[in-house]
């Protein structure tokens, strides 16, 4: 058993090393040079640091997993902490374990029907003669993905769904009597905590992921003067499991049966106790003190097309074990703590009446749901969508998927998978605009590699060149249609892909990034649509067959299929400006996009989502995909196109304001985009509303929030927490008008506040400061120099910076 003594760490700074992943694999110029850069970055980090600390907590331990326990992650693992008593249970994850994948049948096409697409022209052709029933059955038979029916269960060819790791327990030989009990999670420094006394006996918890050292560290303490007996077991939901215990370590092993994927974890115990014994595969620790416990995970998923396995998953966590010194826990959390912090403190926001936090969490959000003003409710609230960004997405690991990296079953709702008809997206919508760049780097990574299958995809169904997604992704490349349409048909989650891409490249400048990775991609998902693009009768390119996602039937244009193309074009033609290449392309580009069907304002004035004006004036459907030009794409702007703009909000006054969590999230940056705060607002109260029972959680019209703050679709979905994050940024900020539009939809309700730290396209950081409704001050760093166009009510200013240079301005935009 090693013994815990404090002592001097020497931090590891190998840019190689995997267990110190501090590097970009694309170098991001704003982040990674210069000293100009570090001195900003140093200004932001000091001013947040002296804003005192943003804490959820709790005076009961946790219940339920989905609406109670508390999240923590450090990219690669996940946890779920509890803080039960007289037995903590502590439920963990790691990225890779999914069934699904070629292991799982004999012979494994990815999905892909091959040749499908020679039911294409039968399909037009119905569609052409006004055959939309026959279309559409033909389609939802020849064009789905492959599948097989087990005891009358559609199952899709190798998609599999990401699976539950383990659960750990940790008993406390201490009574019942507890006093003085709480549990916490400190979003500021990424620790979650539990504290309470038993017969006068302190006892402390600390729990937090490192992603330096890869590892989860769970810390046990009491001041008892014989110490506390402790036992420790884990559990696994997974058959093909053993667990030994070896060189102090707690090992479980594993290989599940679905598809043979092997896995372990290791944990590392460390204790000042006077005996450890191992029996019964528990362990048993007498009279300890303090406890820690360090958690690895791993298995052998390699994201290599087309096998995906290969990772020497057991050299990895032996490795990682190996650079922890237990003697040197302080040392350990200060790096967790000075690698996240340099994160999360970029950005700071205020938006007024500080200082209810003397009430738990769950009472303030009781009283939030009855009606009650708590804006530093909603400002926690805002906060916490980037701690689940940095918790759940660093660069090295996969992207967040539904669920982030937490999942406690072996069948989650919709696989806990990447959809990509707008729920990855959404996961990702803050990471650019909240400072967090880095964080988006692993989604990047994750659609740079499913070009490969993608073609594929793009070739068998569609006879097109290029590459696509279609609804739903996971990690073994799989990017064929659902098994059933509408919802499973959806090739425009490759171009929407793109544009994060775009976006990327808009808030980083990073010109190499665009060259070498962002442009390639964005390239190909515009070949697919030259391509499958087809003309209408009247010359207009559409999109058949179409599906408006998961609403609706068969169409000749969805127009979410069209606004997705003009999007794509529309970068496409910008990035190869900008890299002064593929001219001819480029002017190809522009004859396509000069082609597509317009949008078009429908008999009761609302934007057609079809191009058969069929629009359900009475339709309250989640998804309002039609509505992609006005959030994320910019192809209506109130300012620039006002009378689709007002169509726009014809069709959301018509879908109304309930809705699933992430539903309820994309409305409020609807409205953000419209200049209408206030009802952005609405919303904004509506997406936090506790959902109060468990009961609750599969009913479609309960979106709102659980006792943790976790967003619920129901159930549980990482996308209505970023969506909402991403929302109340672009009520403060908006800069895709190629300007910096401050405050462009304050509600009434946040009539004094701050926020610092915001990201600007442009390669800008904004703070912005207001009164009573009206802009105070803005303070403009330029990270790479460059014209800063302002614009705040109906003012406009124009404003050549310098790389580095900081531009004040008070609140009628006069330099200071």
């Amino acid at each position: 058993m090693r013994k815990n003594k404090e002592g001097p760490i020497e931090f590891p700074n190998d840019k190689n090393n995997n267990l110190n992943p501090k590097h970009m694999k694309y170098r991001n110029p704003i982040f990674t040079t210069g000293f100009i850069i570090s001195i900003l970055l140093f200004i932001n980090a000091g001013r947040a640091q002296t804003r005192g600390k943003d804490i959820l907590w709790y005076d009961k331990p946790a219940k339920s997993w989905m609406a109670e326990a508390l999240p923590i992650g450090n990219g690669y693992m996940g946890a779920m902490i509890y803080g039960l008593v007289e037995e903590e249970h502590i439920q963990f994850n790691e990225e890779s374990l999914w069934t699904g994948g070629k292991g799982e049948w004999d012979e494994y096409k990815g999905g892909n029907r091959e040749q499908a697409y020679k039911y294409l022209p039968k399909i037009r052709q119905l569609l052409d003669e006004g055959d939309f029933k026959g279309a559409h059955e033909l389609a939802n038979r020849e064009l789905t993905g492959i599948i097989k029916s087990v005891k009358g269960e559609h199952i899709w060819e190798g998609f599999g769904a990401f699976q539950t790791f383990g659960d750990l327990y940790v008993k406390a030989a201490h009574g019942d009597e507890i006093k003085d009990y709480r549990r916490d999670l400190n979003i500021s420094d990424a620790m979650a905590s539990v504290k309470y006394k038993v017969h006068n006996v302190e006892y402390k918890r600390e729990y937090f992921a490192s992603y330096p050292k890869r590892v989860l560290v769970f810390r046990f303490q009491n001041n008892s003067f014989n110490g506390t007996d402790y036992e420790i077991r884990l559990e696994s939901i997974h058959r093909n499991v053993t667990i030994s215990f070896e060189n102090d370590q707690l090992v479980m092993a594993g290989k599940l049966e679905n598809n043979g994927m092997e896995f372990e974890s290791r944990i590392l115990i460390d204790s000042d106790g006077s005996e450890i014994s191992f029996s019964n595969g528990k362990l048993h620790v007498k009279s300890a003190k303090t406890l820690t416990l360090y958690l690895t995970a791993a298995t052998d998923y390699q994201n290599v097309y087309p096998n995906y396995k290969g990772r020497d998953y057991k050299k990895l966590n032996h490795k990682t074990i190996a650079s922890i010194d237990p003697k040197k826990y302080s040392e350990i959390y200060k790096e967790h703590q000075k690698d996240y912090s340099a994160l999360y403190s970029r950005v700071y926001i205020n938006l007024g009446e500080q200082g209810n936090n003397h009430k738990s969490t769950l009472e303030r959000l009781k009283a939030y749901s009855d009606g009650a003003k708590d804006p530093s409710l909603e400002a926690l609230y805002f906060q916490y969508g980037r701690y689940l960004m940095i918790s759940s997405s660093r660069p090295g690991s996969l992207p967040a998927n539904l669920q982030g990296k937490w999942n406690n079953l072996t069948a989650p709702a919709w696989a806990s998978d990447y959809h990509a008809n707008i729920n990855i997206q959404m996961i990702y919508w803050p990471a650019e605009i909240t400072n967090l760049s880095e964080c988006a780097e692993p989604l990047m990574d994750y659609i740079d590699k499913l070009r490969e299958p993608g073609r594929k995809s793009a070739k068998d169904f569609f006879n097109a060149r290029g590459w696509i997604v279609n609804t739903a992704n996971n990690i073994f490349g799989y990017n064929a249609p659902g098994w059933e349409f509408p919802w499973g048909f959806f090739p425009g989650g490759a171009a929407w892909y793109g544009r994060h891409i775009w976006d990327h490249y808009e808030y980083t400048g990073d010109i190499e990034f665009l060259r070498k990775i962002g442009y390639p991609i964005m390239k190909e998902s515009a070949l697919f649509w030259l391509d499958y693009l087809t003309e209408d009768e009247n010359g207009f390119l559409i999109s058949s067959p179409s599906y408006s996602p998961e609403h609706g039937g068969i169409s000749t244009g969805a127009y979410m299929d069209i606004q997705i193309a003009w999007d794509i074009f529309t970068n496409c033609i910008k990035a190869s400006e900008l890299l002064g290449e593929d001219e001819l392309f480029k002017n190809e580009l522009i004859i396509a996009k000069n082609k597509l069907l317009p949008l078009q304002i429908g008999n009761w004035g609302q934007l057609q989502e079809w191009k058969e004006d069929v629009d359900n004036p009475n339709s309250k459907h989640r998804h309002v995909s039609h509505l992609y030009a006005l959030y994320p794409g910019d192809q209506i702007m109130p300012l620039e196109t006002p009378d689709l703009a007002k169509a726009a909000k014809i069709t959301l006054d018509a879908r109304g304001d309930d809705g699933t969590g992430w539903s309820i999230a994309w409305k409020i940056n609807f409205w953000a985009r419209l200049f209408d705060g206030n009802h952005a607002y609405k919303l904004l109260r509506r997406a936090m509303k506790w959902i109060v029972t468990e009961e609750e959680i599969y009913d479609e019209g309960v979106g709102g929030v659980y006792s943790n703050f976790l967003s619920g679709h129901p159930p549980f979905q990482l996308d209505g927490n970023m969506g909402t994050t991403a929302g109340i940024a672009e009520m403060l900020l908006q800069t895709h008008t190629n300007q910096i539009h401050i405050l462009p939809a304050l509600p009434d309700a946040w009539a004094n506040g701050e926020i610092m730290g915001l990201k600007a396209r442009g390669g800008f950081e904004v703070d912005i400061e207001w009164t009573a409704g009206k802009l105070k001050k803005i303070i403009i760093k330029s990270v790479k120099g460059g014209e800063c166009r302002l614009r705040y009510n109906d003012k406009e200013i124009h404003i050549s910076s310098k790389a580095g240079e900081i531009i004040r301005l008070n609140g009628e935009l006069d330099i200071i």
